[in-house]
């Protein structure tokens, strides 16, 4: 079991490898904005299973092609499905049906439906994000459906009321690391100019040394290891999985 860190245990390791006193002013408030350093850094390096999430509760309107949702909802859109019969918003009620939506561009939706809409409805059957958070959607929206959007979120971040994240329990050596990159640049040691100018680079040397084993973990959890396999590439076995 891998031993993880709290919100306390992450301050208390950074001051000491930093060499400051963690109730230092200018220590304390950076403390947020390192965080977010590391935790931005390691969730667009590492596409988590963890982060998945199914959105509910939305509907489309009829004659209406956008579907608006909250900013910062979902970071990466993956799936949109339509629920049938109209009306429904739950897609786990047994008696709703996902009918997935196909990912294209707007340029497409646009030509093959972007005119004449009053007589081009029907249940759509195509998707494209137009930004973060507004979809279109094709064929025009004949009735009120429902739609599931599944894709991946941004976590709460690792805080003092929230004392603990998947990051800082399964991931801290990461954790760690990438913090310890923003405190040489807290320092001023990221040049070599600096009275420590090995430090970033040994920070991010490190950092990237365990990404390496990080990427492969994940990638297994989705079946997405050599041969779409969930076992640990190896280098000796022919042929490969497939």
């Amino acid at each position: 079991m891998t031993t993880g860190l709290t919100y306390s245990e992450y301050v208390s390791q950074i001051a000491t490898l930093a060499v400051v006193d963690e109730n230092d002013q200018a220590f304390v408030t950076i403390l947020p904005q390192m965080i977010t350093y590391a935790e931005n850094r390691i969730y667009r390096d590492l596409d988590f299973l963890n982060t998945s999430t199914s959105v509910t509760g939305y509907s489309l309107s009829a004659g209406l092609r956008t579907l608006t949702i909250p900013e910062g909802t979902i970071v990466v859109s993956e799936q949109m499905n339509i629920l049938t019969p109209a009306g429904q918003t739950d897609p786990n009620d047994g008696s709703v049906t996902r009918n997935a939506c196909l990912p294209v561009t707007k340029e497409f939706l646009d030509a093959v439906w972007g005119s004449n809409l009053n007589a081009n409805r029907g249940m759509p059957r195509y998707f494209a994000p137009f930004n973060d958070n507004v979809f279109l959607f094709g064929p025009v929206p004949d009735q009120a459906y429902g739609v599931e959007i599944v894709g991946t979120y941004r976590p709460a971040s690792l805080s003092g009321t929230n004392t603990s994240t998947f990051i800082s329990k399964f991931l801290p050596d990461l954790l760690i690391m990438a913090s310890m990159i923003y405190v040489s640049a807290y320092q001023r040691n990221f040049g070599r100019a600096n009275d420590d100018p090995q430090m970033a680079v040994t920070y991010e040397s490190q950092y990237n040394a365990l990404l390496k084993g990080a990427l492969i973990e994940e990638a297994r959890k989705k079946f997405e290891s050599s041969g779409w396999a969930s076992q640990s590439p190896t280098p000796a076995a022919t042929p490969s999985r497939g």
